[in-house]
């Protein structure tokens, strides 16, 4: 059974950064891809991040230069740290894992509460 446990979301002022983390248990194969998905108010949820085993990264254009993703394939994790946040930053972020890059989002964590405050 595949698990994933977001920690590290919180408040914080406009400038500011986070690191938040998420750790994955059960069956490797089932983390090749890990990333991370927000979901605003009102808004669908949308990439922000993801990579693969060999390290490979994607980002949502939004983002880049301000979050950077790396992962830990020891210990089967993964983390986002964002810096320079912005109020539309806020949302729900998720953690999600998958076997292949077109099956990325086979797994999903319970999700995180950023809020940025301007």
């Amino acid at each position: 059974q595949v698990q994933l446990v977001e920690s590290g979301g919180g408040l914080v002022q406009a400038g500011g950064s986070l690191r938040l983390s998420c750790a994955a248990s059960g069956s490797i194969f089932s983390f090749y891809v890990m990333g991370w998905y927000r979901q605003a108010p009102g808004k669908q949820r949308e990439l922000v991040a993801d990579i693969t085993r060999g390290g490979t990264t994607r980002y949502a254009d939004s983002v880049k230069g301000r979050f950077t993703i790396s992962r830990d394939n020891v210990k089967n994790m993964v983390f986002l740290q964002m810096n320079s946040l912005k109020p539309e930053d806020t949302a729900v972020y998720y953690c999600a894992a998958g076997p292949s890059i077109a099956a990325s989002r086979s797994y999903w964590g319970q999700g995180t509460q950023v809020t940025v405050s301007s």
